[in-house]
């Protein structure tokens, strides 16, 4: 099979929302009046982001969906994506699983695929998402004011716990495992709650490295620091509801885990009810977890209200073993 003809049977479909998608050399999108197009682009490299042994359904939903989590960050609604795929070799058995998660995905959301690439090579997925928010109300990590609440959606840790089994360095139960492996291997982008949010968070990044990591790009981007309450954090862990997860590998999951692919945002105190609103019209629980401050940095406080010693270091692709 080539080139081509593997694009035409996996990948090809008709588009509804872009002018022109697959076929030509570029696809022709149009910006609605009055929006701003909203860009970004995430790569998964087998070994790196995954594991070989993935179900390869579950990988075409997750390398679509951190794409759009991206854009739930940013309040955008998805429009178009691109996908580059390089492949060792042509197995129409792993590819058409791949397109069926991919497009499973995309459907949900109306995103539809206008062009991309393919090669022969190590396995390796690209994707550049575009998305579009009404003039001036993207959410952008640069607006935390001291005082406002911090908030993230979701649950935090679970992909992380379940990376840990597959490590071999925890023994979890078998309806643990699953679930925890469904969060790292299948996420949920956030887009309702991003668009639901518009007008109402202060500021707001995708949680892909880890809590911290995540949060301190925002601290940065709007000069403020922030203190974390560990106690309401702790119950973000799914599963400690039905299994005693360790307490120090708990902390580790839920501050530095990576690979959620939920929501870290800040609101200003008086919009709690609002933040209430957007979380009840997107059907997306959120939970607000601390505070942010004038000072600069981040302290993860315990019952007594004081900061904890431990330092937490979230996933960075080059200093990752």
């Amino acid at each position: 099979m080539g080139e081509f003809d593997l694009i035409d049977r996996y990948f090809k479909k008709p588009v509804r929302r872009a002018d022109v998608g697959i076929g030509d050399d570029c696809a022709l999108l149009s910006a609605a009046p009055g929006h701003q197009l909203a860009i970004s682009t995430d790569m998964l490299v087998e070994g790196r982001h995954f594991l070989s042994t993935v179900n390869p359904q579950h990988l075409g939903h997750k390398a679509l969906a951190v794409n759009l989590s991206d854009l739930a960050a940013c309040g955008a609604r998805p429009k178009a994506f691109l996908l580059s795929l390089a492949l060792p070799r042509v197995d129409p058995a792993w590819l058409q699983s791949f397109s069926e998660g991919l497009f499973q995905l995309a459907d949900l959301h109306a995103c539809e695929l206008v062009g991309g690439d393919t090669t022969q090579g190590p396995l390796n997925i690209c994707i550049t998402v575009l998305g579009d928010v009404p003039h001036g109300q993207a959410l952008l990590r640069s607006g935390a004011r001291a005082g406002d609440d911090l908030y993230v959606s979701g649950t935090l840790g679970d992909a992380r716990l379940a990376l840990e089994a597959f490590r071999g360095h925890i023994s979890l139960p078998e309806s643990v495992f699953a679930d925890t492996r469904a969060r790292m291997e299948t996420p949920t982008p956030r887009v309702q709650l991003g668009m639901a949010l518009r007008g109402i968070a202060s500021a707001a990044a995708d949680i892909s490295d880890g809590l911290l990591g995540d949060l301190g790009h925002i601290l940065k981007a709007s000069g403020v620091g922030a203190a974390i309450d560990l106690p309401t954090a702790e119950t973000l862990l799914a599963c400690r509801a039905t299994w005693h997860c360790p307490s120090e590998l708990a902390h580790t999951c839920i501050l530095s885990g990576g690979d959620d692919y939920e929501l870290v945002f800040t609101a200003p105190t008086h919009a709690r009810e609002q933040v209430l609103a957007a979380s009840v019209q997107s059907q997306t629980p959120v939970t607000r977890i601390g505070t942010i401050r004038a000072a600069p940095g981040i302290d993860v406080l315990d019952e007594q209200g004081q900061a904890l010693r431990r330092r937490f270091t979230s996933f960075d692709h080059f200093a990752a073993p």
